[in-house]
C-alpha cells in the first residue's frame, strides 16, 4: 500500500561495532514499518547507524523519533552500566 510521505528526520550514531550492533538490537523490533535502519560500516572496528522516519505528517514523525530516540537513550544506559 503507498502512503503519501509529508515528513521525515533522520538520526545518526557513530561508534564502536559491538556498542552499534546492539543499538540497531534495541529498536529492530519496535515498529519496523515505521522506519529504516541502516548499520554502515565506517572502518573495521566503527560503524555508522542511520534511522529514516518517514510519516504522513511532522506529529507522527515526531513521536516515532521521540520514541526510537528513548529506546537507544535507555539502550546507552544498560551498556554503559554492563560496561563499568
Amino acid at each position: 500500500m503507498f502512503r503519501e510521505v509529508m515528513a521525515t528526520c533522520e538520526a545518526r550514531w557513530e561508534g564502536p561495532r559491538a556498542r552499534g550492533k546492539a543499538l540497531q538490537s534495541a529498536i529492530s523490533a519496535d515498529d519496523p514499518e515505521d522506519f529504516e535502519i541502516e548499520l554502515n560500516d565506517i572502518d573495521e572496528n566503527h560503524v555508522e547507524l542511520i534511522i529514516r522516519v518517514s510519516a504522513e505528517n511532522i506529529r507522527t514523525m515526531q513521536v516515532t523519533m521521540d520514541d526510537l530516540l528513548a529506546c537507544l537513550a535507555a539502550a546507552e544506559t544498560s551498556l554503559d552500566a554492563v560496561q563499568d
